[in-house]
């Protein structure tokens, strides 16, 4: 048995919070005692932590202030591994690890295109942390864990590490839980009672995600084929899609349906699922949307996608920004919907992200065993 212990910001909504609670949870269904220490506290994502796993909120009102409490929960737990995760809990954790003469226990991951997530963060702490971050990283024994290849590359040209300082693991996105949350029935009543096509995509409403992108090429598919488009996420440019939708006269026919609890259910149920996204490091949902067989359709964004469709044999990739390209994807998937076997040559490709295969290569990862 092994003491693990994984180092969050907080359980919000996003990707990278979500992936780590199935991640400790599969860990925690082995022998090892695994912990979650949340340098502020709570999150959507706290209600599906296991049983089995600790969580120690710090309650911080910042990262930064948690320090001095993430130094004495360490020493409290005296755990055999320590995970980080988030460029900016990298370098608070790196801090809080080296007092403690325990930076051969850290492992640091990036979710994220690391060259570009860098620019778009308007917290001055949030941006110096990546300043720092890449110097801290070299001073790790252990290398930095890559959410995808792409990733890793972005960080060895950008930052500066050397390629022998980074790897790459994959998301768990396909827990235990899976069948049986994708077969709940679904809550929107577009899903629920179909009158056309129905297109889905999922993120938080704000730049990276591209859905003024989506907007565009879905007024533009409208044009030649009525359907419905349903974006479930929240965030600060919602007022704008919302006004973007209305100005292209598809209001009626664009829901921005908010947070949803189990996006399965709904993604399960759509004749095809969208990642529009300017950048990603390893698109979840985009996996998730193959893992239930619906047909998709991604930009060629920097990274993830390409990895994921392998370079295009499983699925149209679009060049990034390319509105009509978009536009006409979503038209001829549509048009020609995918056979029974075409849906499960998309759930086979999806395999390696299985919780449990990935918890297996984390852990041997951070502990250096099997």
């Amino acid at each position: 048995m092994a003491r693990i212990t994984i180092i969050l910001q907080d359980l919000g909504g996003g990707g990278a919070e979500k992936m780590m609670v199935r991640l400790a949870n599969q860990l925690a269904e082995g022998e090892d005692r695994v912990s979650l220490i949340l340098l502020m506290a709570g999150g959507e994502n706290l209600q599906y932590v296991n049983a089995k796993v600790d969580v120690f909120e710090l309650g911080a009102s910042r990262s930064i202030a948690a320090l001095a409490g993430l130094r004495r929960r360490l020493r409290a737990l005296q755990p055999d591994a320590v995970l980080s995760v988030l460029t900016h809990v990298n370098v608070i954790s790196i801090v809080a690890c080296a007092s403690l003469g325990w930076l051969a226990k850290l492992s640091v991951s990036e979710r994220n295109t690391y060259s570009l997530d860098r620019q778009v963060n308007p917290q001055w702490m949030v941006r110096c942390a990546y300043v720092l971050a890449p110097w801290l990283y070299r001073l790790l024994p252990k290398p930095v864990i890559a959410v995808s290849k792409g990733v890793a590359s972005d960080l060895v040209l950008s930052a500066g590490i050397g390629a022998h300082q980074v790897t790459t693991a994959p998301n768990p996105v396909i827990h235990h839980q899976w069948q049986l949350q994708s077969r709940v029935a679904s809550q929107h009543p577009w899903l629920q009672q179909k009158q056309g096509k129905v297109i889905v995509a999922m993120g938080r409403l704000v730049e990276q995600k591209g859905f003024d992108f989506l907007v565009d090429a879905f007024a533009r598919l409208n044009q030649q084929m009525l359907c419905r488009l349903i974006i479930f996420g929240e965030g600060p440019l919602r007022e704008a899609l919302t006004a973007q939708a209305a100005k292209l006269a598809v209001s009626e026919r664009i829901d921005f349906a908010g947070y949803c609890p189990n996006p399965l259910a709904e993604i399960r149920l759509a004749d095809l699922f969208v990642l529009s996204s300017r950048f990603e490091g390893s698109p979840n949902a985009l996996v998730e949307a193959m893992a239930l067989g619906t047909p998709v359709v991604a930009f060629d964004c920097p990274h993830g996608p390409r990895e994921i469709l392998d370079d295009g044999q499983l699925a149209p990739l679009v060049e990034m920004g390319d509105v009509g390209g978009l536009c006409q994807a979503m038209l001829a998937s549509l048009q020609l919907p995918l056979s029974d076997s075409g849906r499960q040559r998309l759930i086979q490709s999806v395999q390696r992200y299985r919780a449990c295969q990935a918890a297996a290569h984390y852990r041997q990862l951070l502990l250096g065993v099997s």
